[in-house]
């Protein structure tokens, strides 16, 4: 599975339901963006929110995973959409790769909280 073509697909799916009509007319972006991205990314923090509240809520194992699932759609849209707009170039599958090499190199817990 490459992340870059499923985070296409959610993409090109949140846009034909209407969740980036504020952001493109013509495929060109429009209107003040950064508070556009900065919407998007507090609904990342919402679906983190929601995870949080399931476990604490014990909604059990299915509701968790699937907010989790929720978190990876809305961080796979943003970042297409971001590809789309220009604002990144490089593969999200890429990165992803590359840092987890990183992390497997760093000290425990990555020196912040031991």
């Amino acid at each position: 599975m490459n992340i870059d073509k499923v985070a296409k697909e959610i993409h090109r799916s949140s846009a034909e339901k209407g969740f980036w009509d504020y952001m493109y007319s013509n495929a060109e972006p429009v209107g003040d963006t950064f508070i556009f991205y900065g919407k998007q990314l507090a609904m990342i923090h919402s679906e983190v929110t929601e995870v949080l509240e399931a476990i604490r809520k014990s909604k059990g194992q299915d509701q968790v995973v699937e907010e989790l699932a929720d978190i990876l759609i809305r961080v796979l849209d943003l970042y297409e959409g971001l590809r789309v707009a220009g604002e990144v170039k490089d593969s999200l599958q890429d990165a992803l790769l590359k840092k987890i090499v990183i992390n497997t190199h760093r000290e425990k817990m990555h020196g912040v909280l031991g």
